[in-house]
């Protein structure tokens, strides 16, 4: 498989559950109780990270690699939202999660989730649109 392709698959993996979890995960914290949240996050958290670990980390990989190959502005930005997008991950969603998962949480972290969840959303599906442009 080429770079462009893996490239293509890995950013397409990534829109698809951020869209999933913007519209249908996140929302639904809500309508659990704290104590089902609670015991469902833990098990939520896990079994996430599984999944959107191994594509962030190959999504990294591959625009590291492809700016390497080629200095371009589609590789320098590429790789600049990879970064933001790790970082907002860190910084900002790991810290509310963990929230959760301490039962240190109010209705309020539930929205953050939401609300700043939106950069996540638009910067992945934003990548997605010139990845494919550019394949």
């Amino acid at each position: 498989m080429h770079l462009d392709q893996a490239r293509l698959l890995l950013d397409f993996g990534l829109v698809v559950l951020i869209w999933m979890v913007q519209l249908l995960i996140y929302p639904s914290f809500k309508y659990f109780s704290p104590s089902a949240l609670l015991k469902w996050h833990k098990r939520y958290t896990f079994y996430m990270a599984l999944i959107v670990m191994p594509l962030m980390l190959g999504q990294f990989v591959i625009y590291a690699i492809q700016l390497y190959l080629e200095y371009s502005i589609f590789n320098v930005f590429g790789m600049l939202v990879v970064i933001t997008l790790w970082l907002s991950t860190f910084l900002q969603f790991v810290p509310l999660h963990q929230n959760i998962s301490n039962d240190s949480f109010s209705e309020n972290t539930l929205k953050l989730l939401v609300s700043r969840n939106w950069i996540r959303v638009v910067l992945w599906s934003g990548l997605f649109v010139w990845s494919c442009i550019e394949f």
